[in-house]
């Protein structure tokens, strides 16, 4: 059997001696996006960012437990950079680079080791992944700050897919953008699913019915500190209403 690309096996994480994960176990399979639901402050984003060690730069922070990566455990003495290349990471907040357009391209590919003869065919197909390439095709040399917010954002997600990643983590991408633009980076992230059969996703959202649009499968965390409640496929009846009646009358409006 094909060892699920991303594994979690009883991940802790905690901020001093408070928990705020607590013995987090799941399995995502390529060609999946799993929606991470939950209330304000159960720690979804503390769980995406342990796992490509966003964590080892928060003072006080610790993470128990394995994780594990096309069936390879993860272990804190591995370079996190090389990671990172493995598991890409898109943030709440749009966060190019202070470069040109392709030089957010460049950059990583270069960091990384990629042949330079190889950076500008690979730019140029991650930006078409994500629709942007005939909207910034004739300035790719203008800055990336003078971007709108969805460009940015999409800008962000090409970003993490130059580096072929085995998996993508959105914390809540669309939390910044407004409804127009993020209906549409809704359907360009179920569009890079199917384009990218190899790569799994784990999607942070605040809203149900993003889950239920988006996702394969649901993970409804819960508690102090957080736990896995339950797990479901979205196809199984009733699961989508039994996730929105859990959220109703909670402040979703953070992580």
């Amino acid at each position: 059997m094909t060892s699920p690309t991303l594994e979690l096996q009883q991940v802790s994480v905690y901020y001093g001696n408070q928990a705020a994960i607590e013995q987090a176990s799941l399995t995502v399979q390529a060609g999946e996006l799993m929606a991470l639901v939950g209330p304000s402050g159960c720690g979804k984003s503390s769980l995406l960012a342990s796992i490509n060690r966003m964590t080892d730069s928060l003072p006080g922070c610790r993470v128990s437990g394995t994780i594990m990566l096309g069936g390879e455990a993860l272990s804190a003495s591995q370079d996190a950079t090389a990671l990172r290349r493995r598991i890409g990471m898109v943030f709440q907040q749009p966060n190019p680079f202070p470069l040109s357009i392709i030089d957010n391209l460049r950059f990583p590919l270069a960091e990384h080791g990629v042949p330079r003869r190889e950076r500008d065919p690979r730019a140029e197909q991650a930006l078409r992944a994500v629709g942007l390439w005939e909207e910034v095709k004739d300035r790719l040399l203008q800055s990336a700050l003078g971007l709108s917010g969805g460009q940015q954002q999409r800008l962000c997600i090409a970003r993490a897919l130059v580096l072929e990643p085995q998996v993508l983590l959105l914390d809540e991408p669309f939390a910044s953008l407004d409804p127009v633009m993020a209906g549409e980076l809704k359907a360009l992230i179920a569009g890079i699913l199917d384009s990218h059969p190899d790569m799994a996703m784990i999607c942070v959202t605040h809203d149900g019915g993003d889950a239920e649009i988006l996702a394969n499968r649901l993970w409804y965390l819960d508690g102090k500190p957080a736990q896995l409640q339950w797990d479901s496929s979205v196809g199984e009846p009733g699961v989508v209403d039994g996730l929105l009646g859990r959220l109703r009358g909670l402040d979703l409006a953070g992580s």
